[in-house]
Protein backbone atom coordinates (compact mmCIF):
# COMPACT_ATOMS: atom_id res chain seq x y z
CA UNK A 1 0.00 0.00 0.00
CA UNK A 2 1.49 3.34 -1.02
CA UNK A 3 1.27 6.39 0.84
CA UNK A 4 -1.99 8.01 0.40
CA UNK A 5 0.11 11.61 -0.26
CA UNK A 6 1.08 9.86 -3.85
CA UNK A 7 -2.37 9.68 -4.80
CA UNK A 8 -2.89 13.64 -4.46
CA UNK A 9 -1.54 14.56 -7.98
CA UNK A 10 -4.89 11.96 -9.05
CA UNK A 11 -7.42 14.19 -7.58
CA UNK A 12 -7.33 17.17 -10.53
CA UNK A 13 -8.62 14.17 -12.94
CA UNK A 14 -12.21 13.50 -13.25
CA UNK A 15 -12.99 9.45 -12.04
CA UNK A 16 -15.87 7.47 -11.20
CA UNK A 17 -15.68 6.98 -8.05
CA UNK A 18 -16.74 4.58 -5.00
CA UNK A 19 -17.06 5.75 -1.68
CA UNK A 20 -17.93 2.83 0.95
CA UNK A 21 -18.00 1.85 4.65
CA UNK A 22 -18.43 -0.95 7.27
CA UNK A 23 -21.43 -2.31 7.62
CA UNK A 24 -23.97 -1.23 10.07
CA UNK A 25 -22.29 2.59 9.75
CA UNK A 26 -22.58 4.63 12.48
CA UNK A 27 -21.14 8.69 12.55
CA UNK A 28 -17.98 8.22 12.17
CA UNK A 29 -18.81 5.94 8.96
CA UNK A 30 -21.57 7.42 7.83
CA UNK A 31 -19.71 11.44 8.38
CA UNK A 32 -16.19 10.03 6.53
CA UNK A 33 -18.40 8.85 3.42
CA UNK A 34 -20.59 11.58 2.81
CA UNK A 35 -18.07 14.35 3.58
CA UNK A 36 -15.64 12.93 1.11
CA UNK A 37 -18.19 12.59 -1.23
CA UNK A 38 -19.32 16.22 -1.39
CA UNK A 39 -15.66 17.34 -1.51
CA UNK A 40 -14.97 15.24 -4.28
CA UNK A 41 -18.15 16.26 -6.26
CA UNK A 42 -16.98 19.67 -5.52
CA UNK A 43 -13.82 18.66 -7.49
CA UNK A 44 -15.94 17.31 -10.79
CA UNK A 45 -15.61 13.56 -9.84
CA UNK A 46 -18.91 11.47 -10.47
CA UNK A 47 -19.43 9.46 -6.88
CA UNK A 48 -21.74 7.03 -5.43
CA UNK A 49 -21.43 5.78 -2.16
CA UNK A 50 -22.91 2.29 -0.92
CA UNK A 51 -22.97 1.14 2.74
CA UNK A 52 -22.86 -2.58 2.85
CA UNK A 53 -25.81 -2.62 4.57
CA UNK A 54 -28.61 -0.60 6.03
CA UNK A 55 -27.95 1.94 8.64
CA UNK A 56 -29.59 4.21 11.65
CA UNK A 57 -32.21 6.44 11.43
CA UNK A 58 -30.90 8.85 13.42
CA UNK A 59 -28.63 9.48 10.56
CA UNK A 60 -31.02 9.77 7.78
CA UNK A 61 -30.67 13.89 8.25
CA UNK A 62 -27.47 14.06 6.58
CA UNK A 63 -26.41 15.96 3.32
CA UNK A 64 -26.24 13.21 0.57
CA UNK A 65 -28.07 10.23 2.22
CA UNK A 66 -30.85 10.70 -0.25
CA UNK A 67 -28.42 9.22 -3.09
CA UNK A 68 -26.86 6.54 -0.44
CA UNK A 69 -27.33 2.80 -2.37
CA UNK A 70 -27.70 0.04 0.38
CA UNK A 71 -25.69 -3.04 -1.05
CA UNK A 72 -28.12 -5.05 0.62
CA UNK A 73 -31.57 -4.22 -1.11
CA UNK A 74 -29.95 -2.87 -4.35
CA UNK A 75 -27.06 -5.72 -4.68
CA UNK A 76 -27.16 -6.16 -8.55
CA UNK A 77 -27.11 -2.36 -9.32
CA UNK A 78 -24.39 -1.77 -6.37
CA UNK A 79 -22.35 -4.88 -8.01
CA UNK A 80 -22.39 -2.83 -11.31
CA UNK A 81 -21.17 0.44 -9.78
CA UNK A 82 -18.31 -1.34 -8.10
CA UNK A 83 -17.20 -3.08 -11.44
CA UNK A 84 -17.45 0.08 -13.59
CA UNK A 85 -15.43 2.56 -10.60
CA UNK A 86 -12.01 3.96 -11.21
CA UNK A 87 -11.41 4.46 -7.87
CA UNK A 88 -12.98 2.76 -4.26
CA UNK A 89 -12.42 4.96 -1.27
CA UNK A 90 -12.86 2.31 1.86
CA UNK A 91 -13.35 4.51 5.22
CA UNK A 92 -13.53 3.56 8.49
CA UNK A 93 -12.60 0.17 8.23
CA UNK A 94 -9.83 -1.72 7.08
CA UNK A 95 -10.37 -5.76 6.64
CA UNK A 96 -12.34 -6.33 3.74
CA UNK A 97 -15.33 -8.57 5.37
CA UNK A 98 -16.07 -5.78 7.80
CA UNK A 99 -18.41 -4.71 4.38
CA UNK A 100 -20.09 -8.19 4.67
CA UNK A 101 -21.37 -9.24 1.58
CA UNK A 102 -19.52 -6.64 -0.46
CA UNK A 103 -16.54 -8.23 0.60
CA UNK A 104 -16.13 -10.29 -2.91
CA UNK A 105 -17.34 -7.54 -5.38
CA UNK A 106 -14.50 -4.96 -3.43
CA UNK A 107 -11.73 -7.95 -3.74
CA UNK A 108 -12.40 -8.22 -7.51
CA UNK A 109 -12.85 -4.72 -8.39
CA UNK A 110 -9.97 -3.36 -10.64
CA UNK A 111 -11.22 -0.18 -9.53
CA UNK A 112 -7.62 1.74 -7.29
CA UNK A 113 -8.56 1.38 -4.05
CA UNK A 114 -7.97 3.94 -1.04
CA UNK A 115 -7.97 2.87 2.62
CA UNK A 116 -8.90 5.85 5.05
CA UNK A 117 -8.89 4.38 8.87
CA UNK A 118 -8.00 4.50 12.15
CA UNK A 119 -8.09 1.14 13.42
CA UNK A 120 -5.66 -1.59 14.13
CA UNK A 121 -4.02 -4.51 11.83
CA UNK A 122 -4.49 -3.37 8.24
CA UNK A 123 -5.15 -5.53 5.53
CA UNK A 124 -2.85 -3.47 3.60
CA UNK A 125 -2.57 -5.61 0.61
CA UNK A 126 -6.03 -5.22 -0.71
CA UNK A 127 -5.37 -1.73 -0.82
CA UNK A 128 -3.22 0.33 -3.54
CA UNK A 129 -2.94 3.61 -1.56
CA UNK A 130 -3.80 4.11 1.84
CA UNK A 131 -3.63 6.16 5.64
CA UNK A 132 -3.94 3.99 8.55
CA UNK A 133 -3.62 5.89 11.95
CA UNK A 134 -4.95 4.86 15.34
CA UNK A 135 -4.29 7.77 16.90
CA UNK A 136 -6.42 9.73 15.21
CA UNK A 137 -9.61 10.49 16.57
CA UNK A 138 -11.68 9.42 13.72
CA UNK A 139 -12.31 8.81 10.01
CA UNK A 140 -13.72 11.74 9.40
CA UNK A 141 -10.68 13.64 11.10
CA UNK A 142 -8.71 11.89 8.76
CA UNK A 143 -10.84 12.54 5.39
CA UNK A 144 -10.33 16.48 6.42
CA UNK A 145 -6.45 15.81 6.92
CA UNK A 146 -6.57 14.14 3.01
CA UNK A 147 -8.63 17.34 2.16
CA UNK A 148 -6.37 19.92 3.61
CA UNK A 149 -3.10 18.04 2.67
CA UNK A 150 -4.13 17.60 -1.16
CA UNK A 151 -4.28 21.50 -1.26
CA UNK A 152 -8.37 22.01 -1.44
CA UNK A 153 -9.46 22.68 1.69
CA UNK A 154 -11.38 25.83 -0.19
CA UNK A 155 -13.86 23.02 -1.35
CA UNK A 156 -15.16 22.49 2.14
CA UNK A 157 -18.26 23.74 2.00
CA UNK A 158 -21.15 23.43 4.38
CA UNK A 159 -22.09 19.69 3.65
CA UNK A 160 -19.06 18.63 4.03
CA UNK A 161 -18.63 20.60 6.91
CA UNK A 162 -21.65 19.06 8.74
CA UNK A 163 -20.43 15.19 7.73
CA UNK A 164 -17.28 15.58 9.19
CA UNK A 165 -18.03 17.39 12.57
CA UNK A 166 -20.87 14.64 12.74
CA UNK A 167 -17.93 11.93 12.81
CA UNK A 168 -15.27 13.44 14.79
CA UNK A 169 -18.09 14.17 17.68
CA UNK A 170 -20.05 10.52 17.54
CA UNK A 171 -16.10 9.02 17.81
CA UNK A 172 -14.84 11.27 20.17
CA UNK A 173 -18.04 11.61 22.70
CA UNK A 174 -18.60 14.47 22.15
CA UNK A 175 -14.79 15.41 22.83
CA UNK A 176 -14.26 13.92 26.05
CA UNK A 177 -12.36 10.66 25.18
CA UNK A 178 -8.59 11.20 25.32
CA UNK A 179 -8.83 10.79 21.58
CA UNK A 180 -9.68 14.58 21.43
CA UNK A 181 -6.60 16.21 20.72
CA UNK A 182 -5.13 19.85 19.73
CA UNK A 183 -5.97 18.90 15.86
CA UNK A 184 -9.05 17.82 16.52
CA UNK A 185 -10.55 21.43 18.27
CA UNK A 186 -8.14 23.21 15.44
CA UNK A 187 -9.88 21.33 12.94
CA UNK A 188 -13.99 22.03 14.62
CA UNK A 189 -12.34 25.77 14.97
CA UNK A 190 -11.78 25.66 10.86
CA UNK A 191 -15.55 24.05 10.33
CA UNK A 192 -16.85 26.78 12.78
CA UNK A 193 -15.29 29.60 10.67
CA UNK A 194 -17.24 28.01 7.66
CA UNK A 195 -20.67 28.78 9.53
CA UNK A 196 -20.97 25.24 11.13
CA UNK A 197 -24.23 25.06 13.18
CA UNK A 198 -23.25 22.65 15.62
CA UNK A 199 -26.22 22.42 17.91
CA UNK A 200 -28.35 21.35 15.51
CA UNK A 201 -26.31 18.33 14.74
CA UNK A 202 -26.07 17.38 18.19
CA UNK A 203 -29.87 17.49 18.11
CA UNK A 204 -30.33 15.17 15.51
CA UNK A 205 -27.41 13.05 16.64
CA UNK A 206 -28.57 12.66 20.11
CA UNK A 207 -32.44 14.08 20.82
CA UNK A 208 -33.85 12.18 17.76
CA UNK A 209 -34.87 8.91 19.36
CA UNK A 210 -38.58 7.07 19.84
CA UNK A 211 -40.26 6.71 23.30
CA UNK A 212 -39.68 2.59 23.28
CA UNK A 213 -35.82 3.14 23.12
CA UNK A 214 -36.03 4.92 26.56
CA UNK A 215 -38.14 1.77 27.82
CA UNK A 216 -35.69 -0.56 26.21
CA UNK A 217 -32.66 1.32 27.79
CA UNK A 218 -34.76 1.66 30.74
CA UNK A 219 -35.84 -2.13 30.93
CA UNK A 220 -31.90 -2.86 30.00
CA UNK A 221 -30.07 -1.49 32.82
CA UNK A 222 -32.82 -3.00 35.32
CA UNK A 223 -32.66 -6.27 34.11
CA UNK A 224 -29.83 -7.50 32.16
CA UNK A 225 -27.05 -5.85 34.00
CA UNK A 226 -24.62 -7.84 35.98
CA UNK A 227 -21.54 -5.74 37.85
CA UNK A 228 -18.76 -7.74 38.72
CA UNK A 229 -17.23 -5.66 41.27
CA UNK A 230 -14.17 -8.16 41.64
CA UNK A 231 -13.21 -7.36 38.10
CA UNK A 232 -14.08 -3.89 37.55
CA UNK A 233 -16.47 -4.66 34.83
CA UNK A 234 -19.99 -3.95 34.14
CA UNK A 235 -21.34 -6.58 31.30
CA UNK A 236 -24.92 -6.59 30.05
CA UNK A 237 -26.86 -9.15 27.65
CA UNK A 238 -29.57 -8.25 25.55
CA UNK A 239 -31.98 -11.41 24.18
CA UNK A 240 -33.69 -11.41 21.22
CA UNK A 241 -37.03 -11.03 22.47
CA UNK A 242 -35.82 -7.61 24.00
CA UNK A 243 -35.52 -6.48 20.60
CA UNK A 244 -38.63 -7.88 19.40
CA UNK A 245 -40.96 -6.62 22.82
CA UNK A 246 -39.63 -2.60 22.30
CA UNK A 247 -39.09 -2.72 18.30
CA UNK A 248 -35.49 -1.80 18.72
CA UNK A 249 -34.31 -1.23 15.01
CA UNK A 250 -30.63 -0.28 13.72
CA UNK A 251 -29.01 2.16 15.94
CA UNK A 252 -31.77 2.35 18.97
CA UNK A 253 -28.25 0.16 20.69
CA UNK A 254 -26.06 2.45 19.92
CA UNK A 255 -23.89 4.03 22.58
CA UNK A 256 -25.92 1.56 25.32
CA UNK A 257 -22.44 0.23 26.59
CA UNK A 258 -20.92 3.72 27.43
CA UNK A 259 -23.66 3.64 30.15
CA UNK A 260 -21.90 0.77 32.07
CA UNK A 261 -18.67 3.11 32.66
CA UNK A 262 -20.92 5.51 34.10
CA UNK A 263 -20.23 2.93 37.28
CA UNK A 264 -18.22 3.52 39.81
CA UNK A 265 -14.91 1.91 39.24
CA UNK A 266 -15.82 0.13 36.55
CA UNK A 267 -13.00 -0.18 33.96
CA UNK A 268 -14.25 -2.22 31.63
CA UNK A 269 -18.10 -2.44 30.11
CA UNK A 270 -19.15 -4.68 27.78
CA UNK A 271 -22.77 -6.03 25.98
CA UNK A 272 -23.45 -8.80 23.91
CA UNK A 273 -26.64 -8.61 21.58
CA UNK A 274 -28.66 -11.41 19.81
CA UNK A 275 -29.12 -10.67 16.30
CA UNK A 276 -30.41 -13.28 13.84
CA UNK A 277 -27.18 -14.31 12.45
CA UNK A 278 -24.86 -14.21 15.17
CA UNK A 279 -24.67 -12.44 18.81
CA UNK A 280 -22.69 -9.36 18.70
CA UNK A 281 -20.18 -7.88 21.15
CA UNK A 282 -19.57 -4.31 21.98
CA UNK A 283 -16.14 -3.68 24.49
CA UNK A 284 -15.67 -0.10 26.09
CA UNK A 285 -12.78 0.47 29.15
CA UNK A 286 -11.02 3.27 30.56
CA UNK A 287 -7.19 3.31 31.64
CA UNK A 288 -4.86 0.87 29.95
CA UNK A 289 -6.71 -1.95 29.45
CA UNK A 290 -6.46 -3.35 25.70
CA UNK A 291 -9.99 -4.42 24.57
CA UNK A 292 -8.93 -5.01 20.77
CA UNK A 293 -6.00 -7.10 22.15
CA UNK A 294 -8.84 -8.62 24.22
CA UNK A 295 -11.56 -8.60 21.64
CA UNK A 296 -9.42 -10.08 19.15
CA UNK A 297 -8.49 -13.17 21.75
CA UNK A 298 -11.65 -14.39 22.83
CA UNK A 299 -14.23 -12.72 20.33
CA UNK A 300 -13.43 -12.82 16.70
CA UNK A 301 -13.15 -9.33 16.99
CA UNK A 302 -10.99 -5.87 16.96
CA UNK A 303 -10.85 -1.92 17.18
CA UNK A 304 -9.77 0.49 19.22
CA UNK A 305 -7.89 0.31 22.60
CA UNK A 306 -10.99 1.45 24.46
CA UNK A 307 -13.32 0.99 21.93
CA UNK A 308 -13.72 -2.83 20.30
CA UNK A 309 -16.07 -4.77 18.79
CA UNK A 310 -16.59 -8.73 18.69
CA UNK A 311 -19.26 -11.61 17.21
CA UNK A 312 -19.68 -15.46 18.31
CA UNK A 313 -21.68 -18.07 16.58
CA UNK A 314 -22.83 -19.15 19.82
CA UNK A 315 -25.82 -19.19 21.69
CA UNK A 316 -26.57 -15.82 23.79
CA UNK A 317 -26.53 -17.88 27.13
CA UNK A 318 -22.77 -20.02 25.71
CA UNK A 319 -20.91 -16.45 24.49
CA UNK A 320 -22.29 -14.61 27.85
CA UNK A 321 -20.80 -17.70 29.96
CA UNK A 322 -17.74 -17.59 27.98
CA UNK A 323 -17.03 -13.82 29.06
CA UNK A 324 -17.58 -14.62 32.50
CA UNK A 325 -15.03 -17.24 32.61
CA UNK A 326 -12.31 -15.32 30.48
CA UNK A 327 -12.79 -12.10 32.34
CA UNK A 328 -11.31 -14.40 35.56
CA UNK A 329 -7.82 -14.36 33.18
CA UNK A 330 -8.06 -10.18 33.82
CA UNK A 331 -8.04 -10.06 37.38
CA UNK A 332 -4.81 -8.05 37.56
CA UNK A 333 -5.17 -6.08 34.88
CA UNK A 334 -8.64 -4.41 35.84
CA UNK A 335 -7.65 -3.88 38.98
Amino acid sequence: MKAIEAFYPQLTHPAKVVVTMHQKPDGDAMGSALGLSHFLQALGHSVTVISPTNWAGFLDWMPGTVQLIDFELNREKAKNIIKDAGWIFCLDFNILHRTKNMAQPLADATAIKILIDHHQEPQTEAFDYGVSDVNKSSTCEMVYDFIVGSGHSDKIDLDTATCLYTGVMTDTGSFRFPSTTASVHKMVAHLKELGLQHTIIHEHIYDNFLENRLRFIGHALLNRMDVLYEYNTAVMYIPKQDLQKFDIKTGDTEGLVNYLLTIEGIRLGAIVIDRDEERKWSFRSKGNFDVNTFARLHFEGGGHANAAGGRSSDPLETTYKKFHEVIKQYEQQLQ
